[in-house]
């Protein structure tokens, strides 16, 4: 995205009293920095691909994302600030990318084909990556 088109976005957001700045994310790169209620912050369209999707970063950590947008190659600049205005980003709405925590291995074959239990994650290392989901 064009810083031009970023300066126009976070303006029409904070019109609407999203706490919106723009996002220097390399020497011709610029996004939308939203700043959420928890301290955390959403980049929007950073990473120069088609298309609208967010990072959602706390303390500097990815923690999660918004997926992309579909049809959002096209939208106006209007309907972009009303996706990223209605986005929700409580952290009820996290869910892991894929929720199957009993696996086979191939040697279960061996001892009869029974699944195991996945190992519980480890707690000291943080938050794992998960996904915010759309109105």
């Amino acid at each position: 995205m064009d810083e031009e088109r970023a300066d126009r976005l976070v303006a029409s957001l904070r019109a609407r009293g999203v706490m919106a700045h723009l996002a220097r994310v390399g020497v011709y790169q610029c996004g939308v920095r939203v700043v959420l209620a928890d301290g955390g912050e959403a980049l929007w369209d950073t990473d120069g691909v088609l298309g609208l999707e967010a990072e959602v970063l706390e303390d500097g950590v990815l923690i999660g994302f918004v997926p992309h947008v579909e049809g959002s190659e096209d939208f106006t600049e209007e309907q972009l600030v009303e996706v990223i205005a209605a986005t929700e980003y409580s952290k009820e709405g996290l869910h892991p990318p894929a929720d199957n925590r009993t696996r086979s291995r191939p040697d279960d074959a061996d001892r009869g084909g029974v699944p195991h239990e996945a190992p519980a994650p480890d707690r000291d290392r943080g938050r794992g990556r998960h996904w915010w989901s759309r109105p």
